[in-house]
């Protein structure tokens, strides 16, 4: 009998032992949702014509937002501002000219109209004939004239000066487009374009999403959408470990207004003819842990004591 106790007692504890690992294994909730991880994916296109000549990049490194990654030739560019800067200051040049001129123009017409008030004057006391009033008063008149066509010549050059500048702003503007930069602080996820190659407006160069912070499409039943709300905090687990499922805290930022049929990702044929509601849970991932496709659960906290 002792030795049939000695035998049977280490078998016992192990049974109790595999039976408190399957139990405590066991305390995981099942999950309400599932679904996979994607990012808010931007695909930065050239906007410029020209050759690229210089392009630093690589999939997979990191971006910040601003940083510059490659550079379309700004030779015709360059040469566009220069010659119209060099417009700008010929402008500059003739409107100074111009200042002189019409200073000189309201001097003389300065003097003419002293000798018109003075010529009127002598004419009412009748010491001047009339033809030499009419003589001084002609004088002033078109002094008068020149001076109103002169200083119109000014608006012109403003306006000529206006154009000039709005052109070279636009010449800069073409020059600053040459440079590509990173919209957003983020991870390079695919390149498209090799140094040397001519970008065209519009051609795609490379795509880059923000993966410190990735969103969780899942999908709910209408059963569950009391349990949901925007901005409720969730349970989401993924990437199964040799301890257990990682489980991080995520909100709901986003729940659809109409239903559609269950995605093909629920492989369960029963499942497939129902209708489902997808959501779209914020998921931190400071630490790049999650990646783009990786499956997904979520446990809604709210509806567990």
């Amino acid at each position: 009998m002792n030795k049939m106790r000695q035998f049977w007692m280490p078998v016992c504890v192990a049974v109790l032992l595999l039976g408190g690992m399957v139990s405590c294994n066991g305390n995981t909730s099942p999950a309400d949702a599932f679904g996979n991880f994607e990012a808010e994916e931007v695909v930065v296109s050239a906007r410029s014509n020209g050759t690229l000549v210089q392009w630093a990049l690589s999939e997979g490194s990191f971006l910040e937002e601003g940083q510059e990654v490659g550079l379309v030739d700004t030779v015709l560019p360059h040469l566009e501002a220069a010659q119209l800067q060099s417009a700008i200051q010929g402008v500059a040049a003739r409107r100074m000219q111009w200042q002189r001129g019409l200073e000189l123009q309201e001097e003389r017409l300065a003097v003419l109209q002293k000798e018109w008030e003075r010529a009127r004057s002598l004419y009412g006391e009748q010491a001047i004939s009339e033809q030499v009033y009419d003589e001084v008063s002609g004088r002033y008149q078109i002094a008068r004239r020149e001076w109103h066509q002169f200083k119109a010549q000014g608006q012109v050059l403003e306006a000529e000066k206006a154009l000039s500048q709005t052109r070279w702003l636009a010449a800069r503007e073409q020059v600053e487009r040459c440079r590509i930069v990173a919209p957003l602080s983020g991870v390079v996820l695919q390149s498209y374009a090799e140094n040397g190659e001519f970008a065209a407006v519009g051609k795609p160069l490379f795509k880059m999403a923000d993966t410190r912070e990735l969103i969780l499409r899942a999908y709910v039943s209408g059963s569950q959408l009391d349990d949901l709300q925007v901005g409720q905090e969730v349970q989401v687990r993924y990437d199964k470990a040799e301890d257990g499922e990682h489980e991080v805290r995520g909100t709901v930022m986003w729940i659809a207004a109409s239903a559609e049929f269950t995605p093909k990702i629920i492989q369960t044929k029963e499942e497939r003819v129902d209708l489902v509601y997808a959501v779209k849970i914020r998921v931190p991932n400071p630490e790049g842990r999650i990646k783009i496709g990786m499956p997904g659960e979520v446990v809604f906290l709210s509806s567990r004591k």
